[in-house]
This record gives structure tokens, C-alpha cells and sequence, in this order.
């Protein structure tokens, strides 16, 4: 199990390699950023965007929350890491491009079909975060009590991403930059096991694999 030394020594290990190799970039990157993506991904430990998507230091504007969920405007009330940060990367950075990356086997998706933090004294803060999913979670539940054969860990990720997409253009710059054809809003899911990544056709709504040569 990795310990704090075993983080320094990995440090160690970058500041002899990768940032040797790349010192040039990070010289570069020392000045200032300007990815032209942000990722809004799961905090799962199992699951880096920048290594799925095989990205550089710099190149992805990246925020992790559990189960890569991004609240409605309306629900935002005083300070919010996630408002913030699209903010920041919108109209700041100005970020072409805003992906939600799902993953397969999610830990915080199980545990709301589950109903694990149904009870808010146990898990106060994950109960409240969850609730945002709550009536897809709902939904997803009714159909697979009608339909056993429904994968319904399955059918709530996929359905996190897609209401995480329609979350996002309720912030007003969102909705601004996407009008102007500045922003274009992209769903994902990677499958851990697999090593599969989907991509959410939003005018048919369904999700695509990215074809690829083994």
C-alpha cells in the first residue's frame, strides 16, 4: 500500500525523468497555461483522464468530484468548487471544449442505487452531493424493478453524464459561449475493465465506441 515516502519517492523519480525530458515545456508552462480542454472527471483513483486520453502536462484543465457530477445553476448557493472552476476555465481560460468523463464500475453511482448515503447523518456531505441524481437514480431503479435485465449501474452513469452536459448549459456563460460557437459540451464513459471509451452521441443519444486496432 503506498504511503507519503512512497509519493516523495515518486516525486523523486518525475523530477529525474519526466521533468528532465520535458524541461523545455515546463519552462513554457512556468509563464502560463492555456489548455484548450477541460475534463470534468470521477475522483475515483482508478480512473486519470490524462492518462486515458495520453495528454501532456498542460494540455487538460481537469476537475474530480465524485461521479463527475456538475449541479444545476439553480442549485448553487454561496461558494462552489464546481461553478467556480467552469467559470474560471470559460471565461478565463477559454477552454474550447468541456468533457464529462464517466466511468464504468463507479463507486459513487453504486453506492446511490445502493443507498448507501440515504441516511444524512451517516454521510452528510456525500448524501447531499448525490441527491443531484437523485430523480435519475429513481428512474433508473423503477425501470430495472420492471425490467430485470437492465444493467442499472450501467444506466445511471451513462444517464450522470448526460444530465452533468445538460447541467452545464444552465450556467449563463456556458449557455453564452455555446451560443456564440465558442464551446462545444462532449460526454464520455471508460470502461476500467475493458479499456473502452463511448462517446455520447447527443442527437441520438446513444453512446458510440471509439473504434480502434488491436
Amino acid at each position: 500500500m503506498m504511503d507519503f515516502e512512497a509519493l516523495i519517492d515518486g516525486y523523486r523519480r518525475f523530477r529525474l525523468g519526466a521533468y528532465r525530458e520535458q524541461r523545455e515545456r515546463y519552462d513554457q508552462l512556468a509563464q502560463a497555461q492555456a489548455p484548450a480542454v477541460m475534463v470534468i472527471a470521477c475522483s475515483d483513483s482508478r480512473v486519470d483522464p490524462t492518462r486515458v486520453f495520453d495528454s501532456g502536462p498542460g494540455e487538460l484543465f481537469v476537475l474530480r468530484n465524485i461521479a463527475n457530477l456538475v449541479p444545476p445553476v439553480s442549485a448553487i448557493s454561496g461558494q462552489s468548487s464546481v461553478a467556480a472552476a467552469v467559470e474560471y476555465a470559460v471565461t478565463g481560460l477559454k477552454v474550447r471544449h468541456i468533457v464529462v468523463f464517466g466511468h464504468a464500475r463507479c463507486g459513487g453511482i453504486q453506492a446511490a442505487l445502493a443507498g448507501d448515503f440515504d441516511n444524512p447523518v451517516a454521510g452528510k456531505h456525500v448524501h447531499a452531493w448525490m441527491e443531484f441524481i437523485a430523480p435519475a437514480r429513481d428512474s433508473v431503479k423503477a425501470a430495472a424493478a420492471l425490467s430485470p435485465d437492465i444493467d442499472a449501474q450501467r444506466a445511471l452513469e451513462q444517464a450522470s453524464v448526460r444530465l452533468s452536459i445538460e447541467n452545464l448549459a444552465s450556467y449563463p456563460f456556458v449557455a453564452e459561449a455555446l451560443k456564440a460557437g465558442r464551446l462545444q459540451l462532449h460526454g464520455v464513459i471508460f470502461d476500467i475493465a475493458e479499456g473502452s471509451l463511448r462517446i455520447l452521441d447527443a442527437k441520438a443519444g446513444q453512446y458510440q465506441a471509439v473504434p480502434i486496432d488491436l
